[in-house]
C-alpha cells in the first residue's frame, strides 16, 4: 500500500538570473514500512526532494500525498500538524536544543504533542538508543554519536508512520556511523516505520529495500536492493 505519493512533482525557484528548475517532474510511490534511500552527487536536489516529501516545502507543479492527504491542499498549520501525527526526521547536524538535557530534548515532542508519559517513554528509548547512563548531559557533554542516538530517540518518541533522515551518519567518522545504521535499521523494524533517506553512503543505501538516484534533478533510476 502506497503510503507516499510523488506524482508528476517539479520544484522552480527564482533567482536573480532568472528560474532555476532544482527538480524536473518526477513521479513514485513508497510503500508503508519500505526503507528507501535517494542518493546522487552533490546538488542534485535530494534535500530538496525530502524536504517536498515533509510538507515543509511545496512543489512548483504536480502534488505529494501522504497516508492520502494532498500536502497541497493543506496550509502551514496544518501540514504542521500533520508533521506531528506521522513524520519524524533525523538530521545530519543532530538540531538537538543546547540548553536542554538528553531526555529533555528527547521529551519535548512528545510534551507537544500531549503524551501522558513523556519522561517514561524518553527514558525508555534512550535506554535502546544506550544513553541510560547520559540522561542529565546536555549536547555539548555528548560526543557526535552520542548526540545522533538522541536525536534518533527524538525522531521515533511520536511512534512516526515515516521517518525522514538527511545524511544520518555524515558528520561522523566511519566506525560511529557503522553503529548509527545498525540503529536505525533496528529501530525502524522494531517499529514498523517507513524510512526515507538521503545518503551519500552507498553501502547505508545498500541496505535500504530500494535506491532512488537524482542527477541534476532528474530521477533516473529506481531500483530495488537485491
Amino acid at each position: 500500500m502506497a503510503l507516499i505519493q510523488v506524482q508528476s512533482v517539479s520544484r522552480n525557484v527564482v533567482t536573480t538570473q532568472g528560474e532555476l528548475q532544482i527538480l524536473q517532474p518526477m513521479d513514485f510511490t513508497i510503500d508503508a514500512g519500505e526503507a528507501v534511500a535517494v542518493v546522487g552527487a552533490s546538488g542534485s536536489g535530494k534535500s530538496t526532494l525530502l524536504s517536498l516529501m515533509a510538507g515543509l516545502d511545496l512543489p512548483s507543479s504536480g502534488h505529494i500525498t501522504i497516508d492520502n492527504v494532498n500536502l497541497s491542499e493543506l496550509d502551514e498549520e496544518q501540514r504542521a500538524i500533520l508533521r506531528g501525527q506521522k513524520i519524524g526526521f533525523i538530521f545530519q547536524s543532530f538540531l538537538l536544543i543546547q540548553s536542554l538535557t538528553a531526555l529533555e530534548n528527547v521529551m519535548l515532542p512528545a510534551e507537544l504533542a500531549g503524551s501522558k508519559h513523556p519522561e517514561q517513554q524518553a527514558r525508555e528509548l534512550l535506554k535502546k538508543v544506550g544513553l541510560e547512563e547520559r540522561l542529565t548531559h546536555y549536547p555539548n557533554q555528548l560526543s557526535g554519536g552520542e548526540q545522533q542516538r538522541v536525536a534518533i530517540a527524538r525522531a521515533f518518541i511520536g511512534r512516526p508512520q515515516i521517518l525522514f533522515a538527511d545524511e544520518p551518519t555524515g558528520n561522523l567518522d566511519s566506525k560511529t556511523g557503522e553503529r548509527i545504521e545498525a540503529l536505525l535499521f533496528e529501530l525502524n523494524r522494531e517499529f514498523g516505520t517507513t524510512l526515507v533517506m538521503v545518503t551519500h553512503d552507498n553501502s547505508l543505501a545498500e541496505r535500504c529495500d530500494r535506491i532512488l538516484h537524482l542527477d541534476g534533478g532528474v530521477l533516473t533510476e529506481q531500483r530495488n536492493v537485491a
